[in-house]
């Protein structure tokens, strides 16, 4: 499927392990230079093909593609591993370093909300670290609500990370937001 972004049209479409070295180079950006992810070991293509592989055996992942290079992932994998989390997933998202705000985080998440909800899964967390206000508002406007707040949680480059989740309950398309997503009980 195609989406317009802020400067042209990109591509949203599921993962394919021919992937993997994109989506691991602009993973291990993060890893290497931002509090965002609290891995602290760059991952190598096929350590992040085996993660494909595993998420996607339940959980569906998509990438955005610009003029044929992955700028963007996102993906949604299992929050808990206790029974009675079965319907609740956790969505993660990147783009990019150099393609943030360009709407490609935004394209990603229109398409992952209804491929998560049709699988039936109830409830959506986004875990965000903090402060990471793009990673806020984009949650935001979706409909998530801040739903937690840890303090100190995590620490990597010699500092204490606070940690905040996100909660979007169920959901449903409506035409008059600009997504085409409304939070909401089904």
């Amino acid at each position: 499927m195609t989406h317009a972004t802020k400067e042209h049209d990109v591509q949203i479409r599921p993962v394919e392990p021919a992937d993997a070295a994109a989506i691991c180079d602009i993973y291990n950006h993060y890893i290497e230079h931002t509090t965002i992810t609290f891995e602290e070991v760059l991952l190598t293509p096929g350590e992040m093909a085996a993660r494909i592989e595993a998420c996607t055996r339940a959980y569906p992942w998509l990438v955005c593609v610009d003029d044929g290079v992955v700028v963007g992932y996102v993906y949604a994998s299992k929050w808990k591993e206790r029974a009675a989390y079965r319907h609740t997933a956790e969505a993660t998202v990147y783009v990019r370093a150099g393609h943030a705000r360009r709407g490609c985080g935004q394209a990603l998440y229109a398409a992952l909300l209804p491929a998560v909800f049709e699988r039936g899964y109830h409830v959506l967390l986004g875990c965000i670290a903090l402060p990471n206000e793009a990673s806020v508002a984009l949650h935001e406007r979706f409909g998530f609500r801040k739903a937690a707040h840890f303090t100190a949680v995590g620490r990597k480059f010699d500092r204490w990370i606070d940690v905040g989740y996100w909660q979007l309950v169920g959901g449903s398309p409506r035409v008059d937001h600009p997504s085409g997503w409304s939070a909401g009980r089904r």
